[in-house]
């Protein structure tokens, strides 16, 4: 293991943490699994003072200035958690916090502004186009995206999470009404080409000096791993290591170590990845907050590594301190 990620002394007994979970976002209900997942592996690593607080109730901000935490632990996805939100009301009331500051979180959920960036560094992306929601979906403009891109296409929310308003699309005839699907969950709609091949996540830990975990294989049946297949048992779609040649392989953990640091994230990132036909590792988008149940991608991961989730769990707070 990486000598970054043996244990410290932190005082687990004096430390108090705010678990701050929930929210108001598509993925809530995500959040508070992630949350309580989270909170039973804080207090088996041994702190004894962690209060589980659902931002969404009221007096949140009277709670976090009463509390005297010493940390918050953020167990919030999608939009107001997972978006830089939370993150500026932590820096406002100066409280530690785990995972990306305000403008990685910000950046990472905005995914053609964090194509942009991996652009950069040179990791390739599906080529697609950004659709606000002020756009005439007129016959021109769909047919024109259709010549441009092709079929099969994936319409997703510029700006959301774990699946919810994605579509993919095999006929002209569905773009315009994925478009809107989109428009409901942002303001801003991502169209790229799909990208065939085998689909791959891979975590990174750390802050100054983060560190590739081992790659997963997504084994779904569906036509994508989408919101309902994400949250069933991870055995049943968990492959670890994924299935690729070693130079996928290598080149999917350099594209996500890169990605971590050219958006700017501390703590942890999962960066996606179809392995095309080419063995390219093409990168779909960057969690800054991803998924913290027990059988999530990145614990399943670490767990691979030798790390166990609340051992995991005690590193995020740790990077958070230091």
């Amino acid at each position: 293991m990486n000598e970054e990620f043996i244990m410290t002394n932190i005082d687990v007994t004096h430390c108090k943490i705010a678990l701050l979970s929930g929210g108001w976002s598509d993925e809530r209900e995500v959040a508070l699994a992630s949350g309580r997942a989270c909170e039973k592996a804080l207090r088996e690593a041994g702190f004894t003072q962690v209060d589980f607080i659902d931002v969404a109730q009221d007096g949140i901000l009277a709670k976090l200035e009463a509390g005297k935490y010493d940390l918050a632990f953020i167990a919030m996805h999608g939009k107001f958690g997972e978006d830089g939100c939370i993150q500026g009301l932590c820096e406002i009331l100066h409280l530690p916090y785990t995972f990306s500051g305000v403008l990685a979180s910000a950046v990472g959920m905005e995914k053609q502004i964090a194509k942009t960036l991996y652009h950069t560094v040179d990791i390739p992306t599906p080529a697609g186009v950004e659709v606000s929601v002020s756009q005439e979906l007129n016959e021109e403009f769909i047919q024109n995206i259709v010549e441009t891109y092709g079929l099969p296409l994936f319409v997703k929310p510029a700006s959301n999470g774990s699946s919810y308003g994605v579509s993919r699309v095999t006929k002209k005839e569905q773009l315009k009404d994925a478009i809107l699907c989109a428009h409901r969950g942002a303001d801003k709609a991502l169209v790229e080409q799909a990208i065939i091949g085998t689909e791959i996540t891979v975590p990174v830990i750390g802050n100054k000096n983060p560190h590739a975990l081992p790659a997963v294989e997504i084994v779904t049946g569906a036509e994508f791993y989408n919101s309902e297949v994400k949250y069933e048992p991870s055995e049943l779609h968990h492959v670890i290591p994924a299935r690729i040649s070693e130079k996928a392989y290598a080149l999917a953990q350099e594209y996500a170590q890169k990605a971590h640091e050219v958006l700017g994230c501390r703590g942890a990132s999962r960066s996606d990845f179809i392995v095309n036909a080419d063995d390219v590792p093409v990168l779909l988008e960057t969690n800054v907050i991803p998924g913290m149940t027990e059988n999530s991608l990145l614990p399943d991961s670490a767990r691979y590594e030798g790390i166990e989730f609340f051992e995991l769990c005690r590193k995020f707070v740790e990077f958070a301190l230091e």
